[in-house]
């Protein structure tokens, strides 16, 4: 039975202790039954709590100015996030009647299915 390479430095010379795996050259254990959870995804909530994720249909929680124009998008207006970063404005989406635009996740609520 093959063992899978190691996921810190995809060594392939992992061996198995009783319910771990052990990687001999990072020293890295792990237990292949347990589901790996990626540390460096970004979490990012709305302004209700709810966890948002790229494709995400979302409505604005307050109206907002968009800088360097006049226009203000009203309360309500929908969105679909295209992707998700880091940073201060960390939601890039597609608001309606405006275009592509980056907003903050404290100022949209995520919509119901």
């Amino acid at each position: 039975m093959a063992l899978p390479n190691c996921p810190q430095c995809n060594s392939e010379y992992t061996y198995q202790d009783q319910d771990l795996l052990i990687c001999p050259e990072c020293a890295h254990e792990w237990n292949p039954n347990e589901v790996l959870v990626d540390e460096d995804a970004l979490i990012i909530k709305d302004a209700s709590g709810k966890l948002l994720q790229e494709g995400d249909k979302v409505t604005l929680a307050k109206d907002l100015k968009v800088k360097g124009s006049s226009q203000v998008l009203k309360i309500g207006t929908k969105a679909t996030i295209k992707r998700l970063v880091d940073g201060d404005h960390d939601i890039d989406c597609k608001v309606d009647g405006a275009g592509d635009m980056m907003l903050k996740s404290q100022f949209v609520k995520k919509q119901s299915a």
